[in-house]
């Protein structure tokens, strides 16, 4: 029974400090430390060029809307350029986009994935700052002019903003789960961003000094996390901000949001091993500590810890009654999380339900993420998941 004990509070501490404790120690750095004092916006005359890149591949529901958006951005005119790139589309994404005589469109046949879209238009990119923003979202107005008043500080490599998620024309279940995960990382970012730094950019709208720029390796699956990455590695900080933000819908479905997931997961055992130097604290200080915490340890040991609590949870239930108790408390959690699976499938909504089956869809998807990194069947080109229509909102 020692070793039982040993597994469960291991188990315990771990999963509780990967969602839990991270957040509670950053709270505490971030009370006590030197808040970061919030910079000005610049005057028109003094923003820098910008380029906006969106990647797309078909993307017909979405991209006039993306397009009218990003047009309608408050950012001088002369100062600012609209890159789209399709790789493979097979849609209207292409006739659409190049209706718009602002929008610089590069496009190739051949599908060959995101990563090698971004390579082989940044090469085209002459602007000192590069703004990057997925197809399916819009973004706020002033977005551009919060993003780059960072770059008044010269150790600032790039920025983040904010994924905002919508619930509209969505999955309770998905919509519910995803919703509260990325209001929780949000937080997580404000408080990584004032102590350090960021620890990975989304996809949905950051940006980055394009002289910092580094060309992932060709079988990147999540580009976006590598790339920023990259960049606090070698020294610069990746700020955050909450006022520049791309609104997206939830998955249309938890099926959706699994294969997002999946993705996601097999991309990080990847990121790993790309960026094992983060692993060394010795070298990286606290930015290795972010990482670790904030991202290493969810793709690794907190899901493993989720099967290791229960089973050795089981073997102590009759020991104590302390250990029949906690028992009980994570059976009645996995039955609430079934309820919620099964209260998705006849389309009831009770969010309470929804958020259980959600954390657990997210750490069980680990394990395919690690079976599809494993194989080698994670491909850099991947079926997108579905969302909900923007313009249903």
């Amino acid at each position: 029974m020692t070793a039982a004990i040993y597994i469960f509070w291991i188990s315990f501490f771990i999963l509780f400090y990967t969602y839990f404790g991270y957040g509670l120690v950053l709270w505490c750095l971030w009370k006590v430390g030197k808040k970061r004092v919030a910079l000005d916006l610049l005057s028109d005359a003094a923003l820098p060029e910008v380029t906006v890149i969106v990647a797309a591949y078909n993307e017909e529901p979405f991209i006039e809307d993306k397009i009218k958006n990003t047009l309608a951005l408050d950012y001088p005119k002369e100062k600012i350029k609209f890159f789209l790139v399709t790789d493979g589309s097979t849609d209207a994404t292409v006739e659409i986009a190049r209706r718009y005589s602002l929008i610089k469109v590069f496009h190739e046949n051949k599908r060959m994935g995101k990563i090698h879209a971004v390579n082989r238009v940044m090469k085209l990119v002459d602007t000192p700052v590069v703004v990057f923003s997925d197809a399916n979202t819009a973004l706020n107005k002033n977005a551009i002019k919060q993003i780059v008043r960072h770059y008044q500080d010269q150790r600032v490599g790039g920025v983040a903003g904010e994924k905002r998620i919508i619930a509209h024309g969505a999955d309770s279940a998905a919509a519910s789960g995803e919703g509260i995960y990325w209001r929780y990382e949000s937080a997580l970012k404000k408080m990584d961003s004032d102590i350090y730094s960021v620890v990975g950019a989304a996809g949905e709208l950051f940006s980055l000094r394009t002289s910092l720029f580094e060309e992932p390796p060709d079988n990147t699956i999540i580009e976006d996390f590598y790339v920023s990455l990259r960049i606090a590695s070698r020294g610069y900080r990746f700020a955050y901000e909450p006022e520049a933000y791309a609104i997206e819908t939830a998955s249309i479905s938890v099926q959706e949001e699994w294969k997002r997931k999946v993705r996601i997961t097999a991309g990080g055992f990847q990121a790993m091993i790309f960026l094992r130097d983060l692993l060394n604290p010795f070298r990286h200080g606290l930015l290795s500590f972010q990482y670790i915490s904030h991202r290493v340890l969810r793709w690794t040991l907190a899901p493993l810890s989720l099967l290791l609590l229960l089973l050795s949870n089981i073997a102590l239930a009759i020991e104590a009654p302390f250990y029949a108790v906690f028992l009980l408390l994570q059976v009645l959690f996995y039955l609430v999380g079934l309820l919620g699976h099964i209260l998705r499938t006849k389309k009831i909504k009770m969010k309470g339900f929804f958020v259980p089956y959600y954390f657990l869809v997210m750490n069980v998807s680990v394990f395919a993420g690690l079976v599809k990194f494993i194989s080698g069947k994670q491909s850099v080109v991947w079926e997108k998941s579905q969302r909900a229509d923007l313009r249903d909102k």
